[in-house]
């Protein structure tokens, strides 16, 4: 599954990159809520979906967060993870990181590091963008297929 061009489709067919509004004209049920140390989760009952995220997140990371979830609901929407996560010997990890690679896919288009972080380095980019070094490595992986990316060490 390509992601990026998932994600692309996906944006264009709602004409933004904004994950709030595209939860609401797909039905998507969005709850600002309590969750202590939890950023968010993904639930679906009943084919109702629902996106909860931390009511104490900063803008940034409730964004992230909410796009996570988004690739959670449409990536692998009857996926429990949390219930998979308590009860299974389910590996969730390639769940986790297709859902942070749909996230940074609909957070930073193609050319974002072009245009805006031109000849910055990797640390210098994930303490900007407040990314944890390995999300701000595959972002960097993700746009150096763009052409005419300029890399720095």
């Amino acid at each position: 599954m390509d992601i990026r061009k998932t994600v692309e489709r996906l944006c264009r067919r709602h004409q933004t990159r904004d994950p709030l509004q595209i939860c609401r004209e797909k039905g998507i049920v969005v709850l600002f809520e309590p969750l202590g140390t939890v950023r968010g989760y993904y639930s679906c009952s009943h084919r109702h979906k629902v996106i909860h995220i931390n009511q104490d997140l900063d803008e940034q990371q409730m964004r992230f967060t909410c796009c996570h979830e988004l690739g959670h609901a449409l990536l692998h929407p009857k996926a429990n993870t949390p219930f998979l996560r308590a009860n299974t010997l389910f590996s969730i990890n390639r769940l986790e990181v297709e859902a942070n690679r749909f996230a940074l896919c609909m957070l930073y288009p193609p050319d974002f590091l072009q245009r805006e972080f031109e000849g910055c380095s990797l640390p210098q980019l994930a303490e900007s963008l407040k990314l944890p070094p390995e999300l701000a490595e595959f972002l960097w992986k993700e746009q150096e297929k763009e052409p005419h990316f300029k890399r720095n060490s």
